[in-house]
């Protein structure tokens, strides 16, 4: 019987074993405000989960840390790695990296330059940046009535969602109900509220004169709401748009001084990256690309977004 007893808990201690997954998970870039949901969204969902063990590395916007990274979760023998690429031109490499160890790779919210010629086992999980940038901007000409001038900030260029944002931007400024605004500047401010700050404070000193702001993230129009208060320019005077729907930016919709953000399901895209990177761990299959819908917010529809989020 005692024979039977301790076989039975090896059993089961085998069994647990054989289904502890760890998942090797290596982000742009910790501080940052999107980012940190999306990395917390995954976190708390893998609480969630028995036996599911992330491993969570901040690349500090170093791609080489990033390979880094990428080649000691394999040393490592984790089930499957999520990538948040630092720069999106610089996933052909990691895929290799990771195919050539058969580790399932999921890269996540930042498009890979190779996402159409990805290896088996790897997927890209986020939101299709060809809505994002064409909400905003089709509210910001709205509101606008099709007429006057814009300033543009961009993401890092070296990133594919600051890319396809601006291009969506560029594409409804193209249509007729649109065309009559025009884009009187367009710089990057590589996502920091401060770099948008000191943008708009430099094109403020310069006498550059604009009816809109449309940010390519919520981080950079607060930053341009921040610089044009200080300025002394009201808030009434200016549209300020932009992308994330993060908790500062609904603070700023609601205190009436940004009118319009998309939301961008950072948690989502976290728990979806997670399944993926799961699912082809226990060797089932995952499409190539898995798309979590954006959502257009602004101050009519604030309450009932934030009474169902």
């Amino acid at each position: 019987m005692k024979k039977m007893i301790m076989g039975a808990a090896l059993a089961v201690m085998m069994s647990t074993a054989a289904h502890a997954e760890t998942v090797g998970v290596s982000m742009a870039l910790f501080d940052d405000n999107f980012l940190t949901v999306l990395r917390n969204g995954m976190q708390d969902y893998a609480k969630t989960l028995d036996g599911v063990t992330l491993q969570v590395e901040d690349a500090q916007n170093d791609v080489a840390k990033q390979q880094s990274q990428i080649q000691n979760f394999i040393a490592a023998g984790v089930n499957a790695i999520i990538v948040n690429p630092v720069d999106t031109d610089a996933t052909a490499a990691m895929s290799k990296i990771a195919a050539d160890a058969g580790i399932p790779l999921v890269y996540v919210n930042r498009e890979p330059s190779n996402i159409d010629s990805l290896p088996e086992k790897q997927a890209f999980v986020a939101s299709n940046e060809a809505e994002s940038g064409t909400l905003e901007t089709q509210e910001v000409c709205k509101l606008l009535g099709g007429k006057g001038k814009a300033v543009v900030m961009m993401g890092e260029l070296s990133n594919q969602a600051a890319r396809m944002r601006t291009k969506d931007v560029h594409d409804v400024l193209a249509t007729d109900a649109c065309k009559g605004i025009e884009i009187v500047e367009e710089q990057t401010a590589s996502w920091s509220r401060t770099q948008g700050a000191d943008l708009v404070t430099n094109w403020l000193s310069a006498g550059l004169e604009f009816d809109a702001v449309i940010a390519n993230n919520d981080e950079m129009a607060i930053g341009a709401i921040q610089a044009l208060k200080a300025a002394g320019r009201s808030m009434d005077s200016v549209v300020i748009g932009g992308v994330d729907a993060t908790q500062d930016a609904l603070a700023s919709m609601a205190e009436g001084d940004l009118d319009v953000t998309v939301f961008q399901n950072a948690a989502g895209q976290g728990k979806g990256s997670l399944d993926a990177a799961l699912k082809f761990a226990r060797g089932e299959t995952v499409d190539t690309k898995v798309y979590i819908p954006f959502e257009l917010v602004t101050p009519a529809n604030l309450k009932d977004y934030q009474a169902k989020n």
